[in-house]
């Protein structure tokens, strides 16, 4: 079986590897546009940082050693520019001499992947514009930056790549802003009460967000020295374009393979509606495996997990690609970490569910273990099944385990009574006794069962709590003007406060507020709230 592969980087290289190993009779041969294959994309950001020195560390497999080590053929350098399924034949054009070739197949992978959204606005031929797809393009950033040439940097971008450029660049000691078109950073990504936590801790640490503003161009002469924005002017050295990316598709049109909004639509099976023709990557749609709904996910983890499943269809098999859930991680400016998976809550909504939501901080670790710190976790799910729907958590240690906890109990339909008594890894240096993914289920289960009446911060924000009076319920006084409230001393009705007083109890997390509520129930108090995640998360003014 003659198999031909377009596109060298995650998807493509990943089947053609597992093609060969599933059935060594197979012809495979990569055609790949640019002059590297395999690289690791998702670590150019860490590049420009130092945190990887060498260059060398991103270029996972030379095409010379891919080819030796799975047995495909790979030939870079060579751009398809035409696909034509009734002769089972693509066209390619050679980007070193100019020439044309066609290239037959009985089997066509179409794993071209997607290229940065470079906008139409004056200046963006400038030096110093970069945008960050490519080693090169890390390279040239990093180059610039330790030649002394970028001092000032305006990232047009408030995604993924976006923030890690962000980041690295300020580890670099460049003063750093981030400017996005959208409400908030990382849009869609999270709830929008986390991206503004986000934005508060990256402004903390010099990175500065500037949201619903559009990029306009740039200014200089012969290299940047302003960025144009819908708000106003900056003075920068350098604009570095994360605005977004578009599926490497244009070269289809004609072909008969059916697309949406650039990306190429396929089955379960990752197969289009062309016959003997398959795609993956970033240049394909996807599922969402919960909405059962059409998905794009251009993620390094969804390339080679479905460029695998899709290897092993052509070798035979009959394996259908589950979906995504929208799974991520990234590490932010502001020694943040962010991860998430499932639908947010504003997702969920917009699917119609019945949702309940928590927001819980809880230690990353045992609270007495050095370096130990908190989580952030939001947790949504549906309140007439009680099946878990999302998981969002914020923190400066391995939120990664968070998220993933979450990925495989939605994955396998879990309700929140299931994972409430699981039994996780516990020692000091790595966990706490009851695991923080348990605690805030938990919490969860505590809300959904009426035990804990709270407002979450969103609620809060929106004046739900207009009409009642702040308790400083914390572990010592720590609201200027409110009324502290020591637990251990409640022991009946509180002097000055009724019984049917609409209280809100506020302590640092969350979780000395709740236990105030509880001790406040027995003694007969009908209209207590917590404001879930406390002050950690929401700003609480002094009293009067």
């Amino acid at each position: 079986m003659k198999v031909l592969i377009l596109g060298g980087v995650a998807a493509g290289t990943k089947a053609a590897a597992r093609l060969l190993r599933e059935d060594r009779s197979c012809e495979v041969t990569v055609l790949t546009k640019g002059s590297d294959i395999s690289y690791a994309g998702c670590g150019l950001p860490y590049y420009v940082g130092g945190v990887i020195r060498e260059k060398s560390a991103l270029i996972v497999n030379t095409p010379e050693k891919f080819a030796a080590l799975t047995g495909a053929k790979v030939k870079t350098l060579t751009e398809a520019v035409a696909v034509h399924p009734d002769r089972h034949v693509v066209e390619a054009r050679d980007l070193t001499t100019g020439e044309m070739a066609e290239y037959g197949y009985d089997k066509l992978v179409i794993a071209t992947g997607a290229s940065p959204f470079i906008p139409s606005a004056q200046g963006l031929d400038l030096k110093n514009v970069f945008v960050m797809r490519t080693p090169d393009d890390a390279i040239a950033l990093r180059a610039a930056v330790e030649a002394g040439e970028i001092k000032r940097a305006v990232v047009a971008g408030g995604g993924f790549i976006g923030l890690e450029v962000a980041e690295n660049l300020a580890v670099r000691g460049v003063r750093t802003t981030v400017i996005d078109f959208a409400p908030h950073v990382l849009p869609n990504f999270l709830d929008p009460e986390l991206s503004e936590y986000v934005e508060n801790r990256m402004a903390e640490a010099g990175v500065m967000p500037m949201t619903g503003v559009s990029l306009e161009g740039a200014e200089g002469s012969g290299r940047v020295e302003k960025v144009l924005t819908s708000k106003r002017a900056m003075k920068a050295d350098a604009l570095v374009l994360a605005i977004g990316i578009r599926p490497n598709t244009a070269f289809l049109e004609g072909s008969g393979i059916e697309m949406f909004k650039g990306t190429i639509l396929t089955d379960r099976q990752l197969r289009t509606n062309v016959p003997d023709v398959y795609a993956a990557g970033d240049c394909a749609m996807v599922t969402n495996r919960q909405t059962g709904k059409p998905a794009w996910s251009p993620m390094g983890s969804t390339a080679n997990i479905a460029g695998r499943i899709l290897a092993g269809n052509l070798a035979g098999g009959q394996t259908a690609y589950p979906g995504v859930l929208g799974t991520g991680v990234a590490k932010l400016p502001g020694g943040l970490n962010a991860g998430r998976t499932g639908l947010t809550e504003t997702a969920a909504r917009a699917e119609g569910y019945d949702v309940e939501t928590v927001l819980t901080v809880v230690d990353d670790k045992a609270h007495y273990y050095p370096g130990a710190g908190s989580f952030i976790v939001k947790l949504t799910a549906d309140r007439t099944t009680r099946k878990l729907l999302g998981v969002q958590v914020l923190g400066g240690g391995a939120v990664d385990k968070i998220a993933d906890i979450g990925v495989t109990a939605i994955s396998l339909g879990a309700t929140v009574d299931q994972l409430a008594a699981m039994d996780f890894a516990y020692a000091p240096p790595f966990s706490t006794a009851i695991h923080p993914f348990a605690h805030s289920v938990n919490i969860l289960m505590n809300k959904l069962d009426g035990a804990l009446e709270s407002f979450t911060p969103v609620e809060y924000a929106a004046g739900a709590a207009e009409g009642y009076e702040v308790i400083d319920c914390a572990l010592a006084p720590s609201l200027p003007g409110r009324k502290y409230l020591d637990l251990t001393r409640v022991e009946g009705e509180v002097p000055g406060l009724a019984r049917d007083a609409r209280l809100l109890l506020v302590c640092t997390k969350g979780k000395r507020a709740y236990l105030t509520q509880n001790r406040l129930k027995y003694f007969g108090y009908t209209n207590t709230r917590v404001l879930e995640g406390g002050t950690t998360f929401t700003e609480i003014e002094d009293g009067e």
